[in-house]
């Protein structure tokens, strides 16, 4: 799958894969809210929400685990979610998709 840059990713609809109990992948829906596009220092480059009523009713939420769903948004990689609200499980933050390629980059 194709990669975003940063520039390409919009606030809006946007999609989460997982799976859940060890069943098949399935994609969610998901808001990206809030975009931190000079953010290159840490994994909250984006703040999502889950609006899947599918999966807030099984999870409520993103939950433990979820770390490293990919977040797909117009058919491209533009990252992974890394974090949750504590006070509110249906947000939390995700890593820009050209971060991580620029660490694994570094890595190898």
């Amino acid at each position: 799958m194709e990669v975003a840059y940063r520039d390409e990713i919009q606030e809006g609809k946007a999609t989460i894969l997982c799976n859940l109990d060890n069943q098949k992948v399935q994609e969610y829906e998901i808001e990206i809210e809030k975009i931190f596009k000079e953010n290159n220092y840490d994994n909250k480059s984006m703040l999502i929400k889950v609006t899947d009523q599918r999966l807030l009713e099984k999870t409520g939420g993103i939950i433990q685990g979820m770390s490293g769903s990919p977040i797909i948004q117009n058919g491209k990689f533009v990252g992974a979610v890394t974090h949750v609200l504590v006070n509110n499980p249906q947000e939390g933050y995700g890593v820009f998709g050209d971060i991580m390629l620029k660490q694994s980059r570094e890595t190898t």
